[in-house]
């Protein structure tokens, strides 16, 4: 179980395979006072990970703990594989297992945000859509309409499937480069470590920008005008009238 000690016995890693197969890794800090004082616990979880320590206690209580903890969020982390596995993630690039955040690909420009409560991955996420306003209004009247049809026996993928009526685009059949476009403006895919998450709303546009390029671009723009934190503009390519947020 021990996957690394440095010489002054300090830190010490210890592996654990979970009932899924996931291989997972805490990080044992040992200070001067310890066993007076827990170690200090470190571990890739989507919520605080806190242990119960008596001075009697040994590592090996931690490590009990840090087992139990890992199948109480089992469901979690099979619900995020699923999506990971089935879907397109445009975000985060390399999810850790502590990412409750996902940026799924639907389409073309079109993506939506979920947020997943790790203590009940089978309830219905945080849904944010991306994408032209004549496309994801559909996707949004479509979640409302169907809320009541969230089913917490079936996953999560299969939950958002039925409910926005699609098919996310599978990992097995298309590639990423038919959706994930190039920003208008910086000509790069990743700025910053982030996708594009602004698309102009004219149907024969459709031109994808990073929310930074677009408001840059914005700002320059003599005809621009801006109210509070919201700048309004023409977009580069076809000239519809845009508006980004300073910070989104």
């Amino acid at each position: 179980r021990v996957s690394y000690v440095d010489t002054g016995l300090a830190t010490i890693k210890l592996k654990a395979q979970d009932s899924s197969g996931r291989q997972h890794l805490i990080t044992l800090k040992l200070n001067a006072k310890y066993p007076t004082e827990p170690p200090e616990c470190l571990v890739d979880f989507p919520v605080q990970f806190a242990i119960s320590w008596m001075p009697q206690n040994s590592l090996i209580d931690i490590f009990n703990q840090f087992l139990a903890a890992l199948e109480s969020l089992k469901e979690f982390w099979d619900a995020m594989d699923e999506i990971d596995g089935k879907t397109w993630v445009l975000e985060p690039e390399h999810p850790t297992r502590g990412a409750t955040r996902r940026r799924i690909a639907i389409g073309s420009n079109v993506s939506v945000n979920i947020e997943v409560d790790p203590r009940h991955p089978n309830m219905l996420p945080d849904c944010y859509f991306l994408g032209a306003d004549h496309v994801v209004n559909p996707l949004r009247i479509k979640l409302n309409n169907n809320m009541h049809l969230w089913d917490p026996e079936i996953s999560l993928l299969q939950n958002l499937k039925e409910l926005l009526e699609i098919d996310f685009p599978s990992r097995a059949v298309i590639e990423k480069s038919d959706f994930a476009k190039d920003c208008g403006i910086c000509y790069a895919y990743r700025l910053n470590g982030t996708a594009p998450d602004q698309v102009c709303d004219d149907p024969r546009c459709g031109q994808p920008f990073h929310q930074t390029c677009l408001y840059e671009w914005l700002q320059g723009l003599p005809s621009s005008r801006q109210s509070f934190n919201v700048i309004f503009g023409e977009c580069p390519y076809c000239n519809k009238v845009r508006k980004s947020n300073e910070s989104e």
